[in-house]
Parts: structure tokens; sequence; C-alpha cells
């Protein structure tokens, strides 16, 4: 059958005219072809289709968007073919009400409001769901001791805390060199020097340490655990291991809960010793206190309590950054823009959810006397 798409142009008067069939396979090539003319002296035009046996939905989309683009002009339609007719019309009422629909709405600021609110709502009832299945998950998975994953727990305990130890130290000692030679300034004035083993003393082991450490991680480990497990729903390695009988919880979500748990008292330990070591090099060179001074001075001077203050938040901080991680690597969507979505909002939220709980703590404490 004959394929024909003839273009004449006389004056003001443009004529399109098809014969034959026309399908989807014709559209593209009508439509470059179409793209050549020039249209802008033309004032009608006329689309012939009266040698036109068949046309497919693709053809009558192609001819309704010639009829929606010249609109301006006077656009005559040729076609005797009472079947051609109709798919046209069926398109055409299709077409116009499928443009109606898409257009965009314009909310008002009620709600825009109460989108946001409803979104907000969403998310938290999510995330509420999550830890109801980890706290069922850790009731099952802590009944016995044949269910405990060692092998995964050292292994989460090596990346995300043993191969922190240097950034975490070095924070540490460089904040704690910083705060030092601030506070060295202010109190040269006074005389005070000595009371700068008190400040460093209280300010690191209670607050200092345990958050920054906990910043440290969350940008480190928090990501990382979102990016991991949210690869893993990409490529469906989580649907592999629920097609195969493995959950994914006991597998993935509680050996890292639990590692990081276990290892964040530590690094804050490690972080307390680099921050004071700082605080003394810097209270040596510049207020002329003795490490041996200094020490000395720490002990009598700083309770032990204070210490364990900021060894217990550690526990709390970890288990608020692994569980914020994981869930957000458990939401990520099947594209790779929402892995950087989702792992830039766990880094954000596991920040603020450790600094309300650092302040949570902070209350609690003061009001005991702690």
């Amino acid at each position: 059958m004959k394929k024909v798409f003839s273009i004449e142009s006389i004056d003001e008067n443009l004529l399109l005219k098809f014969e034959g069939k026309m399908s989807l396979y014709e559209v593209s090539k009508y439509e470059k072809k179409l793209a050549t003319v020039q249209t802008t002296s033309i004032k009608n035009i006329t689309i012939d289709l009266t040698n036109l046996d068949e046309l497919d939905t693709t053809a009558a989309i192609f001819i309704y968007n010639i009829q929606k683009e010249f609109a301006s002009k006077k656009v005559t339609l040729e076609c005797h073919n009472e079947k051609l007719l109709s798919t046209l019309e069926l398109v055409q009422e299709n077409m116009s009400h499928y443009s109606e629909n898409i257009k965009p709405k314009k909310l008002s600021f009620l709600q825009k409001l109460g989108k946001i609110f409803y979104d907000y709502y969403d998310g938290f009832s999510a995330f509420i769901e999550f830890f109801g299945q980890l706290f069922a998950s850790n009731l099952r998975y802590l009944t016995s001791l044949k269910n405990i994953r060692y092998k995964e727990i050292a292994f989460e305990i090596n990346e995300s805390a043993i191969k922190a130890l240097p950034i975490v130290a070095l924070t540490s000692f460089l904040i704690g060199l910083v705060i030092a030679y601030q506070s060295a300034y202010q109190l040269k004035i006074y005389g005070a020097n000595i009371y700068i083993v008190d400040m460093l003393g209280i300010s690191i082991f209670r607050e200092l340490a345990p958050v920054i450490t906990a910043i440290v991680i969350a940008g480190r480990s928090g990501s990382a655990f979102t990016a991991q497990i949210g690869s893993m729903k990409i490529t469906q390695e989580l649907d592999a291991m629920k097609t195969m009988g493995f959950e994914p919880f006991a597998f993935l979500v509680l050996p890292r809960i639990i590692a990081l748990m276990i290892t964040m008292p530590i690094l804050i330990f490690v972080a307390d010793i680099m921050a004071i070591l700082g605080g003394m090099i810097v209270a040596n060179v510049d207020l002329s206190i003795s490490p041996e001074l200094f020490i000395d001075r720490l002990s009598r001077v700083v309770a032990a309590k204070h210490f364990f203050v900021g060894i217990i938040k550690g526990p709390f901080f970890a288990f608020l950054i692994a569980t914020i991680g994981i869930y957000r690597g458990l939401i990520v969507k099947d594209d790779t823009q929402s892995i950087g979505f989702n792992t830039t909002k766990s880094v954000v939220e596991a920040i603020f959810a450790v600094i309300v709980c650092d302040a949570i703590f902070s209350i609690a404490f003061t009001n005991l006397g702690i």
C-alpha cells in the first residue's frame, strides 16, 4: 500500500495531502518534513485526507497536533471516511480532556501549609512503623544467643568505628586545641591561667567530645548506612534476600545498630583523650602550665561523673544515628537521585536528633544534680 505525504504551498495557502496508510512508523518522517516548511505567511491550511485509507491513533494525534499548532490560522479538514473521522474525533476529545487535566492547579496558602504538615505526618508515621518493626525484630533477635550474628557485628565495628578512629581523634584534638587557645587569651587577662584545666575538663568530658564524635560519625557512618542500603534496594538485593527467606532486619539493620552502640563510647573515650591532649599542649606553650600540673589539677577538680556522663550519651547517640541512616536507606526510591537526597537528609536529621538528645540529657542531668 502506497504511503504519500505531499506539501503544496501557493501564496497564502498550504495544502497537506495524505494518501494510503498512515501509522506510527511514518509520523516521525512527516514531522521532519513539515518542520522544514515556512508558515509565517500562510493564512489558510488544508489537511486533505480524502485519499487516506487507514490511520492509527499516533497518526490521529499527529493530525490533532497540527490543528492545535496552527489554531491561529484557518485550518480546514477534508475527509469523507466516517471511520477516520470517528478516530479523529475520539483522539480530539481525549487529548483536550488530557490537556485540561495536566494543567497545574495553583494551591492556596492553606492548601500548601496543609500539604507540608501532611508530608511531615506521613514521614513521621512511616518512621514510627519502622521503629515498631525494629523493636519486634530486636525481641526475636535477642531471645537466643544463636540468633546474634557475631561476624556481621564484628565487620560493622571495623567499618563504622575502627576505621573512623583517625578522623575522630584528629577532629577532637583540633577542637581541644582551638578551645584552649581561645580560652587562654581571656584567662591570661585576669591571671586565671590554671582554671583552663577546669573549663576544658568539664566541657570536653560532658559535651564537646560526645557531640563532636556523634557529628563526625553521623557524617561518615550514618551516611554510609543510607548509601549502602539504598544501593541494595535499587539493585533489588533486599527483595532477593526476602525471596530466599532471609530477614533484612536481622542481616542488615540490627548488626549495624548494635555495632555502633558498642563502639560509640570507645570513640568518645578516644575523643576525650585527644581533646585533653590538645588543650594540654596549648596550656603548656601559652600559659606555662606543665603537663604534670595539668594532669594533677585535672584529677583533683574534675569529678569522674563528668566523664561518665559523656560516655553514657554514646549508645543513645549511636542508636539515633544508625536508626535514621538505615531508615533513610530503606525508603530510597528506584533512582540514583533518591540516594543522594536521602543520604543528605540522613546526615542532617541525625545531627539534629543528636543535638536534641544532648539537650534533653543536659536538662535531665542538671535537674538531677549530676
